[in-house]
């Protein structure tokens, strides 16, 4: 099923234009490929703190993006989350610096991506592997500082 899911995400990802650029769409791309995923933004104290918990499912094609006011050292866990997740810690510069794979439902351990991560991105676990999702994938979305990203949205023809 994942296999599927990560043909179906390949080939719906298409060339990307400045016009794709949407809090509710994120892009990514590696040596393995690109992908979209429909996102949902967690960008407040309250949003992060719920972030994915007590949801049943989590489709292939969507994700939640935990966006920081600054670079830091964000630990998470996986109180109250019912599904295993994959996290991608993310630079300002919109670069994978650390995946964590298949996070356990329920775990109290803390999840740390490492220092100057700004942002992660959470997805339906076991995706990153079977997509080869890995460590200098760059990840484009408007909540990064777009003069700093690797793979920016305000690009010109």
């Amino acid at each position: 099923m994942i296999r599927a899911a990560v043909l179906l995400l390949a080939l719906g990802a298409g060339p990307a234009t400045a016009a794709d650029c949407a809090p509710d769409r994120l892009d990514l791309r590696g040596a393995w490929g690109s992908a979209r995923f429909s996102v949902e933004l967690a960008d407040s104290e309250r949003e992060r703190a719920r972030g994915l918990m007590h949801r049943d499912s989590l489709a292939a094609s969507q994700g939640m993006l935990f966006v920081y006011d600054t670079p830091g050292k964000p630990a998470f866990w996986m109180k109250n989350t019912l599904i295993p997740l994959d996290m991608l810690f993310v630079t300002p510069e919109g670069e994978v610096a650390h995946v964590h794979e298949n996070a356990i439902p329920g775990d109290l351990t803390p999840i740390d991506g490492g220092d100057g991560i700004l942002a992660v991105l959470e997805i339906k676990g076991g995706l990153a592997a079977a997509m080869r999702i890995s460590v200098g994938s760059e990840l484009r979305h408007p909540a990064f500082d777009q003069s700093l990203a690797l793979w920016a949205c305000d690009t010109t023809d």
